[in-house]
């Protein structure tokens, strides 16, 4: 038996030498590419698309095509880091989702800004502080954030990306018993999505909003009789104490969000637009306006109202469309609705995020 383990063990390391010369090798070609760019963008998201439905394509197995993606993602983010590394803003501090969404799309090799607040996430990027920004737009359990649509409404930024983040809330303290807890913080969305595991392990405790999740973790950390609903990872980061895991009420909570930038991004293949139309208040305006997207066959995800704040009940409408403003349907319906919209912005068209 000890034969056949060194037997295979001799072959995982003849494996492993043959990877690290081709990893270098694909890391010199990078650096070739870069040189050839000649300073234009580092990050392509159309580009790392295409190369990640690739490998999972190509893949045949035992692994499964999201840990192949996370593998090739990871070696993208390093061969980016040798000709930038990418300074991307997140809502913080250290330890929130927002943090782990960033990462999870942008891999380790990056430079994180921490921000106090989405505002500050939309300033950052606004002002060229940092290239990139990932802010929430909208939980599956929860529904939208409305400061982030609100600052779309007016951002000079772009949408370039989207990621769909699992959510996995634990309750976490300095105390070791539920028993000890008499207030718990977290962030507003995440109290919503815990509202029944709360009500049924916690009734009567005291829930305090906050601007983050880390942040909930950073007071419980101060309040031996506080807790916290927020990421394993904030746990580790400030010394807390897992009380319970997975405590969300949906077990397929998903919250998405997107990534901000200055630039445009060229078709992937399997593409999204994201867009803000305002229309006359009459009878059948709505349906008028959309009636482009059905004649050209594209497909609406996402259709979200929200206050227009001009005090005279008009609302502003929130639209996720399937495919690139550069495909011809799409160029065509997207003419038709500007012509008759009373307020249009096209927020971006970027690669659609992979299914969770």
């Amino acid at each position: 038996m000890s034969d056949t383990l060194q037997g295979i063990r001799r072959r995982i390391d003849a494996l492993d030498a043959r990877l690290v010369k081709l990893l270098s090798a694909r890391a010199k070609i990078a650096q070739e590419v870069g040189k050839l760019k000649n300073g234009a963008m580092v990050y392509r998201p159309d580009r790392e698309a295409q190369v990640l439905r690739r490998v999972a394509a190509l893949n045949q197995g035992p692994l499964p095509a999201a840990s192949l993606r996370h593998i090739y993602g990871e070696i993208m983010s390093a061969c980016r880091a040798l000709e930038d590394k990418l300074a991307v803003a997140y809502l913080g501090p250290q330890g929130t989702f927002s943090q782990e969404a960033a990462i999870r799309h942008f891999g380790n090799s990056i430079a994180t800004h921490s921000c106090a607040s989405i505002d500050e996430v939309f300033k950052q990027v606004e002002t060229a502080a940092t290239g990139y920004g990932v802010v929430p737009v909208e939980n599956s359990t929860e529904g939208a954030i409305g400061r982030t649509l609100d600052l779309l409404l007016t951002t000079p930024a772009r949408v370039c990306g989207e990621i769909m983040l699992p959510v996995r809330q634990c309750l976490m303290s300095k105390a070791t018993s539920l028993t000890s807890i008499r207030k718990v913080y977290s962030h507003a969305q995440s109290l919503g999505q815990c509202q029944r595991w709360l009500a049924r392990k916690l009734p009567g405790v005291t829930q305090v909003a906050v601007v983050s999740n880390a942040e909930a973790a950073v007071l419980a950390a101060r309040d031996a009789r506080a807790a916290a609903l927020a990421s394993k990872t904030a746990a580790g980061l400030y010394h807390l104490n897992l009380l319970a895991r997975n405590v969300q009420d949906e077990s397929r909570n998903i919250t998405r969000f997107l990534v901000l930038s200055q630039e445009d991004v060229a078709p992937s293949g399997r593409d999204k637009t994201s867009l803000i139309l305002s229309t006359r208040n009459v009878p059948g305006a709505i349906q008028g306006l959309l009636t482009p997207l059905a004649r050209n066959g594209v497909s609406m995800t996402r259709l979200e109202s929200r206050p227009a704040r001009t005090g005279r009940w008009e609302y502003v409408f929130y639209l996720d469309i399937e495919g690139h403003a550069q495909d011809a349907p799409v160029a065509r319906a997207l003419a038709a609705i500007e012509r008759s919209a009373s307020f249009y912005k096209n927020l971006g068209s970027y690669p659609a995020s992979f299914a969770q």
